[in-house]
């Protein structure tokens, strides 16, 4: 069950006017807007991320997972067992399909 809580907002008249003209409850309207405010806010920061990468992450993208891999301290190399998995690749609408042998 969802909790709530209580606050107090001020706003101008006319727009609690035009919020009563299509919703009677003040406070669903209110918290869907809010929500969708949220969302858009959410998606524009990752919008912005993406456009602008920070740089150690640009730095990553451009060395490439092999790159980075190179780059691990020698100790880890017997973290991943590469015969223990199965060749896999990239199949657009469908994902990642095994392939075969």
């Amino acid at each position: 069950m969802a909790t709530t809580e209580r606050v107090t907002v001020t706003l101008p008249v006319e727009l609690v006017e035009g919020i009563d003209r299509l919703e009677r409850n003040r406070s669903r309207f209110i918290a869907e807007a809010v929500e969708h405010e949220l969302l858009r806010r959410r998606r524009a920061g990752l919008l912005r991320s993406v456009k602008h990468p920070h740089s150690e992450a640009a730095e990553m993208a451009e060395a490439g997972l092999a790159g980075w891999g190179a780059g691990l301290p020698a100790e880890e190399d017997g973290l991943v067992d590469m015969a223990a998995g199965k060749p896999v690749r990239w199949v657009e609408g469908q994902g990642w399909v095994e392939e075969s042998a």
